[in-house]
């Protein structure tokens, strides 16, 4: 059976074109652009783009090399032939697009397309008309010059994208740093080098120059400029960092030129991810475009590009650091979290943390290496619940206490020896405290004893010990303690009654290898209604104070309550409740 060729469907392919590849119609004129761009590219000589509007009819004209007749066949008539294409000169490294394909989007708006042509390496002008069904005709045209021009005329509900102020409009978003001179009806768009390559008076009128550019195409007066210079990938450009906090999850879309013509105005992928803190308005020359040239395409110079933007803001904050700390300390304030991303795998970065960082600590805010000063022994706790229900107590018992409970904290805390073995910032275990508080005197402890006992059997099963012991603040009654190893057998259990049968037997032996240590309840002392609870003789409402406690604890110190724990604090409540309302020492029923 003899071989047959595809047969293209050019309806089908517009419609792909329009609904699949291109995400607006507007992208149009960016095609026809980067065809006259990429004319006068292969002639060497010229040098202008102009367009002409208006009656719903769109010319645009360019001095470049154009097109013989043979060369129309090929390039305008066969879609996706870019390895004749590069034959006849357009190779693929120098210009900006395909006339093929690029071509096609001038249907997204028109049902027909003329081209007249007259090619720089000699002959007559060609006149080359395609229509949106499909089919097309060759004809002799009229040209005096090399070059060529494209007239579209809009279909019915397109008149509004050939209009003159939205032609306008699209050349000078796509086009306005082309190096080549853009008119659009006798108005000049180009504006010559891009901003960040322009020549300045000094440095300061670069500044304000940059920060002006900034609000105009991003919307907001930047905290800080930072030049970009990626020689591999052809890239210069400016990073604007952003002037207030933004989440890390927010997508960072960037403006990026390639060969001075716009590909998109909310490219994603640009930067590391950790540098979420900035947009970028960049140029390249070699990075590739994606099939619609609306996105980069995802390659290993498109890797090696966003390190080496990466590794610009990471000098530019080393550089911050070194040279103007007030402002350093304001970026952090902002975006502490990029920051800290990039701490994690970054020496120079965990430096400036561990330096200017400010952290929530038992003394105050302050950095982490102020803290080690201050506090060679301290400690830092992973949960933001334990710190805030212990800072005050080990603050109290000399004990430094560091939050590392928001996002990064603990992974930086405990990368810090990186920077220095002799750095010693160790986790808290909450069960060590007890360490350092005080014991009551022999005496007074021979005395609680029987009271410890009663106080033990009114908490038994709720899987705790009793204890009593001196400590600050005065003001807290009694502290709830659970070590690491308490906390992993109580999530053990929990989650041996959630689980299924073989589970449940697998998640048991687990947990029989774990360490017996059990949760303390510690009475403080020092308080006054600790120490009257205390001394409740054997006709006081011992159980019902002691579980009183233990869910004031608990509460306070924002341990999650299980139903055994809540049915003990609304039982104590009502006991003590009815205590107070049948005790001879209440008051009477006249009040």
């Amino acid at each position: 059976m003899a071989e047959q060729a595809f047969q293209v469907d050019l309806r089908g392919v517009v419609d792909l074109l329009s609904r699949h590849l291109y995400a607006s119609p507007r992208v149009y004129l960016r095609e026809l652009l980067q065809n006259a761009v990429d004319a006068i590219t292969a002639r060497g000589a010229g040098g202008r783009v102009e367009i002409e509007t208006g009656g719903g009819v769109l010319r645009v004209h360019d001095d470049g090399v154009g097109l013989t007749e043979d060369e129309v066949h090929t390039l305008l008539a066969t879609i996706g032939r870019s390895s004749k294409r590069d034959e006849l000169g357009f190779a693929r490294h120098d210009f900006l697009g395909q006339f093929g394909i690029g071509l096609l989007s001038a249907f997204l708006v028109a049902d027909e397309i003329e081209v007249v042509t007259r090619s720089a390496r000699g002959g007559g002008a060609v006149r080359w008309t395609g229509r949106s069904e499909g089919s097309y005709r060759v004809e002799p045209g009229e040209r005096d010059e090399p070059g060529t021009t494209v007239t579209l005329r809009a279909r019915p509900g397109s008149a509004e994208l050939l209009s003159p102020p939205v032609v306008a409009e699209l050349a000078a978003t796509y086009g306005s740093l082309l190096p080549v001179e853009l008119v659009v009806d006798g108005v000049a768009v180009t504006g010559g080098a891009p901003p960040w390559r322009a020549s300045y008076r000094d440095p300061a009128d670069r500044r304000r120059a940059l920060e002006r550019y900034c609000e105009e195409v991003c919307g907001f007066t930047p905290f800080d400029v930072v030049d970009l210079d990626v020689p591999e990938a052809g890239l210069t450009g400016v990073a604007f960092v952003l002037p207030g906090p933004v989440s890390p999850s927010a997508r960072a879309a960037h403006r990026v030129y390639l060969k001075r013509m716009l590909l998109a105005e909310s490219v994603e992928g640009l930067l590391p991810d950790w540098a979420f803190f900035a947009r970028c308005v960049v140029d390249a020359g070699e990075l590739r475009p994606t099939a619609s040239r609306e996105a980069l395409y995802e390659d290993e110079l498109l890797e090696s590009t966003r390190h080496g933007l990466g590794e610009v803001l990471r000098q530019w904050l080393v550089k911050l650091a070194e040279t103007d700390p007030a402002r350093l300390r304001a970026f952090l304030r902002l975006h502490q979290l990029g920051v800290k991303a990039m701490a994690l795998h970054d020496d120079d970065m965990l430096r400036i943390v561990d330096r200017w960082l400010e952290y929530e600590t038992s003394s105050g805010p302050m950095t982490l290496h102020e803290f080690r000063r201050r506090h060679p022994g301290g400690r830092f706790t992973s949960d933001v619940d334990e710190f805030r229900r212990l800072a005050a107590v080990a603050g109290a018992q000399g004990v430094g206490l560091v939050n590392g409970g928001y996002v990064h904290d603990t992974e930086i805390i405990e990368r810090l020896p990186d920077l220095d073995p002799d750095i010693r910032l160790a986790r808290l275990d909450a069960a060590e405290l007890t360490t350092t508080f005080g014991v009551v005197d022999p005496a007074a402890e021979l005395a609680l004893r029987p009271f410890l006992a009663a106080a033990q059997k009114a908490v038994e099963r709720l899987g705790c010990e009793v204890v009593v012991r001196d400590f600050d603040p005065a003001s807290l009654p009694a502290l709830y303690l659970t070590s690491r190893d308490a906390q992993f057998r109580d999530e053990l259990a929990r989650a041996r009654e959630e689980a299924g049968e073989l589970w449940a037997d697998v998640l048991g032996a687990v947990g029989a290898t774990t360490s017996a240590d059990r949760p303390q309840l510690v009475l403080n002392h020092r308080n006054p209604l600790a120490r009257r609870v205390t001394s409740l003789g054997d006709g006081g409402p011992v159980e019902a104070a002691v579980q009183a406690l233990y869910g004031q604890a608990l509460l306070l110190g924002h341990h999650p309550l299980r139903p055994v724990d809540t049915a003990v604090l609304n039982r104590s409540f009502i006991g003590l409740l009815e205590w107070a309302v049948h005790s001879p020492e209440g008051p009477d029923e006249h009040g």
